[in-house]
């Protein structure tokens, strides 16, 4: 009896933290790639940067992004006015990279940035988004309210624990009803 008491309560408590966990889980979404303008390069030597991505799309000031290029062998520059000039690595796969830091004082909104190969004057941009900036919470010691997927996951909680609790009395008064 005590044994199947104990099942219940648990199996009760399992149930409420499976059933919060997607809740959990799902409040990252994807990254978003975007494809840039083909400026007419080969794809080869350095005929002009081809299929500029940037990713994230969307970034906070102080974030990185990455740039990827194609047709850049010899490397090149990556420019706009949400971070400081940034090179391209050369290489002869025909793909190049970059990682540039946005500034943390960037305003929110729209930027493009532009590609150029080392030896070209083809130039491709593309666009990406600056979101407003967070920033930390911490040390504010219970000042930030609870977000939506926290109240939903200590709400199933509290109740699963009701349900739990108040199974556990109800089969108690009818044991104790029984015996006397």
């Amino acid at each position: 009896m005590r044994a199947a008491r104990t099942l219940a309560v648990t199996a009760t408590a399992i149930a409420a933290v499976g059933l919060a966990a997607p809740l959990a889980a799902a409040t990252n979404g994807p990254t978003i790639v975007l494809s840039g303008g083909n400026s007419g390069g080969n794809g080869g030597g350095n005929g002009g940067p081809t299929d500029v991505t940037v990713n994230p799309y969307d970034v906070h000031p102080g974030s990185t992004l990455t740039i990827t290029a194609r047709g850049c062998n010899r490397g090149g520059t990556v420019t706009s006015n949400a971070f400081p000039e940034t090179n391209l690595s050369g290489n002869n796969n025909g793909v190049s990279t970059a990682v540039a830091r946005v500034y943390n004082h960037a305003t929110p909104g729209n930027y493009n940035l532009a590609v150029r190969c080392n030896g070209s004057s083809s130039v491709v941009t593309q666009s990406f988004r600056v979101l407003p900036g967070r920033g930390a919470q911490g040390g504010l010691g219970g000042s930030l309210a609870p977000s939506s997927t926290e109240m939903a996951i200590g709400g199933s909680l509290v109740a699963a624990a009701a349900l739990g609790g108040g199974l556990f009395v109800a089969r108690r008064r009818r044991v104790t009803g029984a015996g006397v």
